[in-house]
C-alpha cells in the first residue's frame, strides 16, 4: 500500500497521478474529455490563481457548485496552494451557505452561477447583506472574493477565465514549491455535516488521513485503472470528494462527474460510457433496479457498486447481483467525523455479510460498542458506535469555544469518537448499523430502533422506500408512524401493511399509523431528513 508515504499530500497526490497516467482520461464532462496530463496542468494553472489572489497556507476556500470539471479544478488548485478546502452543500439556501462561509472564515468562494434554476450568486448576496464588515459581501467580512464558475458573473465578482487569467504571471516553480511545501499533517479540508439532527459542524481532517483512508478504500473496493466512474454522490460529501475523486486520482480511474441525480441520466451514462463502477446511497440502486426502462440500456460494463447508509435494505445487495450481474457488490459505514469510513465489506465476504451489514473495521480503525453506562456490549447486543484509529478528525473546526465544547461531545482523551449511531457487532466483527441515538423512541418500556422496523417493512413487495418515527401516544408514551412510497402499481395501504407488520415483527416495533408519500424527504448525502417527517 503506497499511501501518504509516497504521495505526501492531495497536491502530491495530483502530480503523481499526472506523471503516472498522463495519456489516460482523467475526466469526462458532457463534451468535455481531459487526460491525466491535462487535468494537472488545469491544476496548476487553478492553483497560480489562487496563488496570485493571496491564498496562503492555511487559508480557508469555499466551494459552492454541483459536481463538474471546474469543481474538481478549482478544489484540486486551492489545496495545491496550500488551502484547506471548505465544500458546501448544493443543497444550501444562501442563509446556509453564507452560515458555513462565515464560520470557517473563507477567504475565497468559487461558487455555480445558476443551477436547479437558483442563482446562488443572487441567494448569497441576500443572506450576506443583513450582517456588515468589510469583505466583498457585508456579513461575510473574511471572504475577499467570489468566482463564479462560469462566464457572466456581476461586476464585484469574478468570472472563472478572468480568474484563471490573472495567475499566468506565476512562475510554475512558484506553484511547485507551493504545492511540495504542504505537509501531510495539514488540515486539507474541513466537511460539514448533514445537519439532519442540528447545525452542521465542520470535521478537520488532515491530508495524511485522507490519502491513507481512500488507499484503503480503493484496495478493498478492487478500483484499478481503466475502471469509468460515474460520480453521482456529490462532491461537497465524503462519499463523492474522497471516495470519488481521491480514490480515481490513485488508480488512474476515468471520473464521469453528474451534477444532478436521475435515474434517466444515471441510465443513460452507464450505457454511453460503459461505466463500471457506481458507488451510491442505496436508494440510487434502488431506482436504477425499478426503472421500466432498464432493460432498454445495455449496463453489463457494470462491475463494482459500495453503497452504505444507516438502513441497506436486505434485498438490494442480491438484486445487484442477480438482476444487474454486478460482480462486486459491498457495504461500507462512515461519518465525517472519521473520514468518511470506519468498516467496509471484503470481496469474497459471504454475500448474507454484505446485505445485512457494513463490514468489519478498516486496517488502522477500531471499532466498539458500548452501553448507556460506556461499558463494551457483547455480540449482538446494540450500543453506541465507539471508533478510534488514524481516520478520526482532529476535531471541529470553529472560533471560539463552541468548536471545543462540540468536540469535547463527541471525542474523548483516549481518542474514542463517540459517533450517535446505535449498532450491533457479530463475532467476527462486522457491524450492523441499526439507528441514530436520537431517532430511537420508547414504546411502553420498550427501546424501539427506526432503522431495524424499516429494514422489515422494507421487505414487503408493495413498499419502496419507507422511514419510521416516534409519535406521542397517550397510553404507551410513543408508538411508530411510518412514511412509505408504494413501488410502481402497487395498491397497498396502511391497513394492509399494519396488519402484514404484525405478523413480521414484535408488536411494540408495529407503526400505528401509516401515511403515503410520493418521495421521502432526503438531503443530498442520501439520508431521510426526519426532523421534516417530525415537523409533518
Amino acid at each position: 500500500m503506497r499511501g501518504d508515504l509516497e504521495w505526501g499530500s492531495i497536491p502530491g497526490l495530483v502530480r503523481w497521478a499526472a506523471e503516472r497516467y498522463p495519456d489516460v482520461e482523467a475526466v469526462v464532462d458532457g463534451r468535455t474529455r481531459i487526460s491525466y496530463g491535462e487535468l494537472g496542468a488545469r491544476v496548476d494553472r487553478a492553483a497560480a490563481a489562487c496563488i496570485a489572489n493571496g491564498v496562503a497556507a492555511g487559508d480557508r476556500v469555499g466551494i459552492w457548485a454541483p459536481n463538474t470539471l471546474d469543481w474538481i479544478v478549482s478544489a484540486l488548485g486551492a489545496v495545491s496552494a496550500g488551502a484547506v478546502l471548505v465544500p458546501l452543500n448544493t443543497r444550501f439556501k444562501g442563509t446556509e451557505a453564507a452560515g458555513v462561509l462565515r464560520r470557517s472564515g473563507a477567504r475565497l468562494l468559487f461558487v455555480t452561477g445558476t443551477f436547479l434554476g437558483t442563482s446562488y450568486v443572487a441567494s448569497l448576496r441576500r443572506a450576506a447583506e443583513r450582517g456588515a464588515g468589510d469583505g466583498v459581501l457585508p456579513g461575510l467580512p473574511a471572504l475577499e472574493q467570489v468566482v463564479v464558475l462560469s462566464d457572466d458573473a456581476p461586476a464585484d465578482f469574478r468570472t472563472w477565465k478572468d480568474f484563471l487569467a490573472s495567475g499566468d504571471a506565476v512562475a510554475q516553480a512558484e506553484v511547485r514549491a507551493r504545492a511540495l511545501a504542504v505537509p501531510g499533517s495539514a488540515p486539507s479540508d474541513i466537511i460539514y455535516t448533514s445537519g439532519t439532527t442540528g447545525r452542521p459542524k465542520g470535521a478537520v481532517i488532515t491530508h495524511a488521513q485522507t490519502l491513507r483512508a481512500y488507499e484503503v478504500w480503493s484496495d478493498l473496493a478492487g478500483l484499478r485503472q481503466g475502471d469509468r466512474y460515474l460520480i453521482v454522490n456529490p462532491f461537497f460529501h465524503t462519499f463523492g470528494y474522497k471516495a470519488g475523486v481521491i480514490a480515481c486520482l490513485m488508480r488512474g480511474a476515468t471520473m464521469i462527474p453528474q451534477p444532478v441525480f436521475g435515474v434517466d441520466t444515471v441510465l443513460a451514462n452507464i450505457a454511453a460510457e460503459r461505466v463500471s463502477v457506481l458507488p451510491g446511497p442505496p436508494t440510487l440502486h434502488q431506482s436504477l433496479l425499478d426503472h421500466p426502462a432498464r432493460d432498454a440500456h445495455d449496463l453489463s460494463a457494470l462491475r463494482l457498486v459500495v453503497t452504505g447508509a444507516a438502513v441497506v435494505p436486505l434485498r438490494l445487495v442480491e438484486r445487484l447481483r442477480g438482476e444487474l450481474g454486478v460482480g462486486t457488490v459491498l457495504t461500507a459505514y462512515g461519518l465525517s467525523e472519521a473520514s468518511g469510513i470506519v468498516t467496509m465489506c471484503r470481496r469474497g465476504d459471504d454475500p448474507a455479510v454484505i446485505a445485512s451489514t457494513s463490514g468489519r473495521a478498516i486496517p488502522g480503525v477500531e471499532v466498539r460498542v458500548v452501553d448507556a453506562g460506556g461499558r463494551t456490549a457483547g455480540p449482538g447486543v446494540p450500543g453506541e458506535v465507539m471508533v478510534r484509529g488514524f481516520a478520526v478528525m482532529r476535531g471541529y473546526y470553529d472560533d471560539g469555544a463552541e468548536a471545543e465544547g462540540a468536540t469535547a461531545e463527541v471525542l474523548g482523551a483516549d481518542g474514542w469518537l463517540r459517533t450517535g449511531d446505535v449498532g450491533v457487532l457479530d463475532e467476527a466483527g462486522n457491524l450492523r448499523i441499526t439507528d441514530r441515538l436520537k431517532d430511537m423512541f420508547i414504546v411502553g418500556g420498550f427501546n424501539a430502533y427506526p432503522a431495524e422496523i424499516e429494514q422489515l417493512l422494507g421487505l414487503h413487495p408493495g413498499v419502496a422506500d419507507v422511514a419510521v418515527i416516534g409519535v406521542p401516544d397517550p397510553r404507551l408514551g410513543e408508538v411508530g408512524k411510518a412514511y412509505v412510497v408504494r413501488r410502481p402499481g402497487a395498491v397497498l395501504t396502511g391497513d394492509d401493511l399494519i396488519a402484514w407488520a404484525r405478523r413480521e415483527m414484535a408488536n411494540y416495533k408495529v407503526p400505528r399509523t401509516v401515511e403515503f408519500l410520493r418521495e421521502l424527504p432526503r438531503n443530498a448525502g442520501g439520508k431521510v431528513v426526519k426532523g421534516e417527517l417530525r415537523g409533518r
